[in-house]
């Protein structure tokens, strides 16, 4: 078989951000794949001898090849399915963007949250909300810049950033209920709460992201476990 033929697999589990933004990514180009739903307390063998260095979901593995981390994953599907529309931009400038704003969510914007969880006392509390909505307008800004007055980061489709801001949109609303704090502030950032109902309903995304209650009941299970 051709390479873009090959086999797809997909280890994974169902309430991960960064499992489901590579779901997005493969439906986006049509790509058919087999979920295979990892138990991270029991982690298969297969996952070990895949990402031996991180021992983490996701991992696709195209054929006999495993590649490892969400956004490199991302970049790899854009990159050996060329059929489809293209994730990342084709301008040299608008990919290196794409790249800054998504590095900067990763590392920055989303590490807040679990600041504010587990921050201690109420100006610990407010400190580290005050700093994730900062960043949020950071992120409205970069929205406009990027869609031009049209739906997406990506422009007229979904894009890379999209699908990196778009994976977390998810565990936000959960957070959001669980926190009872409104993280995705419509006064702060009304585009980019515009564009996430738009992102949530679109074919390509719609029946990944998990639901907010399942994701609760899930937390919650999980804590009592622990």
């Amino acid at each position: 078989t051709s390479k873009s033929m090959a086999t797809v697999k997909l280890l994974g589990f169902w309430a991960s951000p960064f499992v489901n933004r590579v779901q997005i990514a493969l439906n986006i180009k049509s790509i058919s794949y087999e979920l295979i739903e990892e138990n991270l307390r029991a982690k298969s063998q297969l996952l070990l001898e895949s990402n031996p260095v991180h021992k983490k979901v996701p991992v696709l593995i195209h054929g006999d090849k495993p590649i490892s981390e969400s956004l490199v994953i991302v970049e790899y599907i854009d990159e050996a399915w060329t059929h489809g529309p293209s994730i990342l931009p084709s301008d040299p400038f608008a990919r290196a963007t794409a790249r800054f704003w998504a590095a900067y969510i990763t590392d920055k914007w989303w590490p807040l949250l679990t600041e504010y969880r587990t921050a201690e006392g109420e100006e610990a509390k407010a400190a580290a909300k005050e700093k994730f909505l900062e960043g949020l307008v950071l992120l409205e800004e970069a929205f406009v810049k990027s869609s031009q007055g049209k739906g997406y980061f990506g422009g007229d489709n979904i894009g890379y950033l999209d699908v990196v801001l778009g994976s977390l949109l998810a565990w936000l609303r959960v957070r959001e209920v669980t926190q009872g704090v409104a993280f995705l502030d419509k006064a702060k950032a009304p585009e980019l709460a515009a564009w996430a109902d738009r992102f949530t309903s679109n074919p390509a995304v719609v029946d990944v992201l998990p639901k907010t209650e399942k994701v609760v009941d899930f937390l919650n299970s999980f804590n009592r476990a622990n």
